[in-house]
Order: C-alpha cells, then structure tokens, then sequence
C-alpha cells in the first residue's frame, strides 16, 4: 500500500468565532489517501489552513514531499523518518503540529487495515488490577471525561452564574469530572468559582481550575492555591506561561495542589522539562499538537516513570476527541480526558461531530471498537460547514 496524497478542507461554525466560547473556529480537516482506498482522518486545531497545506497537500510542501508515492509501512516508521529529517530544520512549532495530526491519521489508516481499534495497537487497555476498582479488575472497560466549562463573557457575575449553572445541568446528565474557568478574571472570582462549584456538585466530583496562563507572579498564584486549596481541587492548570518551568517549581514548592499543563505542548521534551525542572504532574498533551499518537505514547511512558499522570487535552472537537479516546485507553497513567460537551455550547458544528463520536453516558464512555480513530465525516457535513479558506 502507497500513500498517495493528502487533503486539506477547512470547517467551522464560522470565520470570526471566538473559540474561547464554545465555537469551532475554522479548523482544517486531513484526509490522508492511499492506493487501496484506505484513508485516514485529523482534525488541525489551531494551525492556520495556509501553514496546513504548505505542509500536507502536494509534492511541493513540507512532508507531503516526502511521503507521496512512499510504501505505507508503520505510523511510527513514518513519524520517526520525518522528524529525523527535520534536524537541521523545525522540530518544534506548526511543523510538530502538522506531523501530529498527520501521524494520526496514518494510524487511522493503519487501524483500518489490520481491522483494530487503534489503541489495540498502541498496546491494548490492560490496567494493574491491583490499582483498579476491584468490579474491574480484569480490564478497564471505560473512560471518563470531564467537562471544561467557560462563560460567555468574563464577567464576574456571567463567570460565576454561568459556569455554576452549566455544572449543575452536566452533573444532572451524569458527568462526573468538571473544569472551571477563571481567564481573564480576577483573584478572587477565581477562589470564589471554585468554591461555588464544589458547594453545587458536592464532594464526591472531581473539581480542576483553569486560569488560562492568567497570572505573571508567583504572589497572585500563590494566594489563588491557598485559598481553594480546602475544596479538593484535582489540578491548578497553567497559572503561568509555559516558556519557563522556574514559577511552576516555586510554585509547586508551597501548593498541595498538582500543577497541570501541555495544550500546546508540541513534543516530549517539552513536559520532560516541565516535569523535571517545573514540579508539573498532570500533563495534558493534545494528540494532534503533541506529535501525534507515536510521540503521546512515548510521553505517557515519561509520565508514568515519574509517577505523573497524563490527561489528554481537547478545546476542540470529538475529531480530536476520538483520537483522545485511544491514548486515555491505552494509558495507564489516565484516569480522565478532557470533553467539550456540545449541549452546554452555541455551537451547531460542535453538536454534530459530537454526535458522530463514541456518546458519554452516566459520565463515561466506552471503548473504542471500530477499526482505525473510529469516527468518519459524512460529506454533507462538510459541505454544509465549508469555509473557504
């Protein structure tokens, strides 16, 4: 089997939406091709359509030139040819992104033609029965999400009514796990975010917070985790940029609170340094924009070497999701993933992908059981939610 060129159409709930709302932004869509009819499926979140096709579509671009008309081998075999070409190039930034997304795909291909489930590939879903609900023990038979909540403004009031009640309306659908966010708000709608959620979902859900790299000084972050230390929060996501792990150690130094980043991490190095050098234990890496499948199952091995864990990132939709899906059951170090649920969200593209992926039901999805990703595009879809870009 050859490969024998890639596609590039770009969908969105429009161009001028703000995704930090629940919208989709226009987002490319890859479509890998191959002589024997098997194609494979990635979304590109957040790589600009222009960089997207200079890197994909036709023997003029970056690693389209390289694998057009190449014998289709193993995903691996192609991810570590490609990077390895890159060593006097950019193995860093949009070129890691379109890699991961192209990996993906290769393992959708690669799925559907040995007829698996991708993470029967990747190793299986086996867990130590010794670390599993003992009614589990044998194997783990689902994954659990959960839930970023936003507001539709940053408000104060919109920020605290808002999330509070998109909480209680996913919590009586049966989720489980929930993310609020406190971007571009201040210290105290923060502390008093994560107090009104914990008092509205109870104790027994996971509660994680999210400021969005919001904070410059260590003080801020500092007095944000002191004082939502009380309501059992999972993790303190990005407090700070991710350009150096130094706030991130001094951070973790006074907060029982685990530290967590990676959305837009592009390799292991990345959350090695983190980890090393930043006191991080969630990592969050997105499966397109972290090197692909290849490169997360290599981190997942970092993390769970360092007694971390490693919960896959998604602001995007279940095109990502699905790939999610796969490395959460192949890691044993990935209790939850991250899910952007449609129902809460005015977002028309965001329902309807959401409706061709595996369903959360009583806050859980199953596993993966079609060949490949396991999630198709159907071309009305595509036609209705064309950009031209």
């Amino acid at each position: 089997m050859k490969i024998t060129g890639c596609e590039i159409v770009v969908i969105g709930d429009g161009r001028e939406v703000d995704p930090d709302l629940g919208g989709v932004e226009p987002l490319p869509i890859l479509t890998v091709q191959t002589d024997e009819g098997i194609t494979g499926l990635s979304e590109m979140f957040r790589v600009p359509p222009g960089v997207a096709r200079s890197a994909l579509v036709g023997m003029d671009s970056f690693f389209g030139s390289q694998i057009i008309g190449a014998k289709f081998v193993t995903p691996e075999a192609i991810w570590n040819r490609l990077y390895e070409n890159m060593l006097h190039s950019n193995r860093r930034g949009w070129a890691m992104r379109c890699l991961g997304a192209l990996d993906i795909a290769l393992w959708d291909i690669f799925g559907k033609l040995i007829e698996q489930p991708v993470y029967e590939l990747l190793g299986g879903a086996e867990r130590n029965p010794f670390q599993t609900d003992s009614s589990k023990r044998h194997r783990a038979s689902d994954l659990t999400p959960y839930a970023t909540i936003v507001s539709d403004t940053w408000e104060r009031k919109v920020v605290l009514n808002q999330q509070i009640e998109r909480c209680e309306t996913l919590a009586q659908e049966g989720y489980r796990a929930f993310k609020v966010e406190a971007m571009h708000s201040s210290l105290q709608t923060a502390v008093d975010l994560v107090r009104e959620a914990r008092r509205t979902l109870g104790t027994d859900a996971v509660l994680a917070l999210d400021v969005g790299y919001g904070y410059n000084d260590h003080a801020s972050a500092l007095w944000v985790s002191e004082r939502i230390e009380q309501f059992d929060v999972y993790f303190f996501e990005t407090p700070f940029a991710v350009d150096s792990p130094v706030p991130y150690a001094r951070l973790a130094d006074k907060t029982s609170i685990p530290l967590a980043m990676g959305e837009h991490a592009c390799c292991r190095w990345e959350f090695v340094e983190m980890m090393d050098q930043g006191g991080v234990t969630v990592c969050q890496p997105y499966s397109s924009n972290s090197g692909g499948l290849t490169e997360c199952k290599r981190i997942v091995e970092l993390v769970r070497s360092r007694g971390a864990l490693l919960i896959p990132g998604n602001w995007s939709t279940q095109i990502l999701g699905m790939a999610n899906n796969h490395l959460a059951a192949y890691s044993p170090v990935s209790p939850y993933m991250e899910y952007s649920p449609a129902q809460v969200y005015a977002s028309p593209l965001r329902a309807e992908l959401q409706a061709l992926a595996t369903p959360v039901v009583d806050g859980k999805i199953a596993l993966p059981n079609k060949p490949g990703i396991g999630i198709e595009i159907p071309d009305d879809l595509i036609d209705r939610f064309r950009l031209d870009m």
